[in-house]
């Protein structure tokens, strides 16, 4: 597959998911979207403690939230909520992120996938939140 073939096959997620991790690296410029990619981490412009946008990606085959499983310590377990770190053309790197004591929070892992975006047939963003990177 050539690279313009894969801009046009996952480019509407390709470009979100760029747009995710700018923001996670707090370097979004106003230029950003409302929605997925609305251009502040947090409910609100003025709240900078937010360093995540979580996500569940969906298979295109199945329509299934993409699982992956993790290990921390003794504990082990699934989980389809990641942070996007990295995209290279259609595939992105995401760190599994799994579900903190409170509710709506989430833990890091150090394990990490790559999921090519040809095999994504939607996306769901999760509420903004701090998850603290290790």
């Amino acid at each position: 597959m050539n690279q313009e073939n894969c801009k046009n096959e996952c480019g509407c997620l390709s470009d979100i998911l760029r747009t995710i991790i700018m923001l996670q690296r707090q370097n979004c410029d106003n230029n950003c979207s409302l929605g997925c990619d609305r251009p502040y981490l947090g409910p609100n412009m003025n709240n900078i403690s937010y360093n995540t946008r979580p996500v569940n990606l969906y298979n295109c085959c199945t329509g299934t939230t993409w699982t992956f499983p993790y290990t921390v310590g003794e504990t082990t377990g699934e989980s389809d909520v990641l942070r996007v770190e990295s995209l290279d053309e259609c595939c992105c790197t995401c760190r599994i992120l799994y579900p903190g004591t409170t509710e709506g929070t989430y833990l890091s892992t150090n394990q990490f996938v790559t999921i090519n975006l040809d095999c994504v047939g939607a996306m769901q963003c999760l509420t903004d939140t701090f998850v603290e990177l290790g």
